[in-house]
C-alpha cells in the first residue's frame, strides 16, 4: 500500500482543519494544483488568496481552476502578483486570525524558469506571516525541496524557523522519506493560541 505522497499528506492534514466556506491561502500558486485543491475544500462560499512572483504561474493557476469557477463548483480565487512574504498586506484586517490554512509548495515553477526560486529570507517572513493570520487550530503546510539549486539552505531556514516556535504557540511536525535525502518533504505547523 505504501505511506501517502508529502504532497497528499499536506492535502489530508488541510482538510482535517478547513472546510465549506473557510479563507485559505496558497502562498505559492505555481501551476495552480494547490490553489485548486484548496478551492475545492472551500467550496463556492469560501476564499481563496494565491500568492506568486510570476505572472505565468497566476495566468497558469487562472487556467487550471476556469472550468471549476464556470460550472460554480467554487469561487474565483484573488490572485495576487507579489511575493507571499507580502501576504498580510492583501489579506483584510478582518479577516486576519480567521484564515483556516496556508499552503506553501517550495522551489520553483515546474516547467518555467527554474532559475527563479523561492528564497529564504522571503519564505521565513511569510511563515511568520502566515502564523499571525492564522485561527487558533489553523494550519501552515509548506513543501520543501532540498534537492534543487538553494533547495537545501531553504529547507534548512524552514526547519530551523519551525523548530525555534514556542510550543505555546505552535506545534510544528515533520513528514519524510529517511532514506533520499534529496527527496521533497513536509513540515506542517498548527497554531494553538488565539
Amino acid at each position: 500500500m505504501g505511506f501517502l505522497s508529502v504532497l497528499s499528506t499536506a492535502q489530508k492534514w488541510i482538510a482535517e482543519r478547513a472546510g465549506s466556506g473557510d479563507i485559505v491561502i496558497d502562498a505559492t500558486a505555481g501551476g495552480g494544483v494547490d490553489t485548486l485543491a484548496l478551492a475545492q475544500l472551500v467550496g463556492a462560499n469560501g476564499t481563496v488568496y494565491a500568492f506568486d512572483i510570476q505572472q505565468e504561474a497566476l495566468d497558469r493557476t487562472a487556467k487550471r481552476l476556469e472550468p471549476f469557477i464556470e460550472q460554480q463548483h467554487i469561487a474565483r480565487p484573488k490572485l495576487v502578483l507579489d511575493s507571499h512574504s507580502s501576504m498580510a498586506d492583501y489579506i483584510p484586517h478582518i479577516e486576519h486570525g480567521k484564515i483556516a490554512a496556508v499552503m506553501f509548495n517550495l522551489g520553483y515553477l515546474p516547467g518555467g524558469n527554474e532559475t527563479v526560486i523561492t528564497e529564504p529570507a522571503s519564505t521565513i517572513a511569510a511563515l511568520q506571516a502566515s502564523l499571525q493570520l492564522l485561527r487558533r487550530g489553523g494550519i501552515i503546510t509548506c513543501m520543501l525541496y532540498p534537492g534543487h539549486e538553494g533547495g537545501l539552505e531553504e529547507a534548512q531556514a524552514v526547519e530551523s524557523w519551525a523548530a525555534a516556535l514556542p510550543t505555546d504557540q505552535a506545534q510544528a511536525v515533520i513528514y519524510r522519506q529517511l532514506q533520499r535525502a534529496n527527496s521533497p518533504y513536509l513540515i506542517a505547523i498548527e497554531r494553538r493560541n488565539a
